[in-house]
């Protein structure tokens, strides 16, 4: 589920998402998001596991990504956008 926070950050919620299919649905969002979007705040979880966040944090790439801030809270990462 995506969720606008604003004109250039949005919340996206994969922490019920099995892997590849969290990294297909990132993936696809960021190829057609809008250019103006410069932050995407991903909750992917961490109480049930570590694969989404391993996954989110290690092996998501793409084109569109600058950098990754790791948050306090282990369950969100976010994906500083070009």
């Amino acid at each position: 589920m995506v969720h606008f926070l604003s004109n250039r950050r949005v919340e996206i919620d994969i922490h019920h998402m099995r892997r590849e299919e969290a990294k297909q649905y990132l993936e696809r969002f960021l190829s057609g998001v809008d250019g103006s979007i410069k932050e995407v705040v991903v909750i992917h979880g961490y109480s049930s596991g570590t694969v989404l966040r391993d996954m989110v944090r290690k092996n998501l790439k793409h084109r569109r990504i600058r950098s990754k801030e790791l948050a306090l809270n282990p369950g969100i990462t976010t994906l500083y956008l070009f």
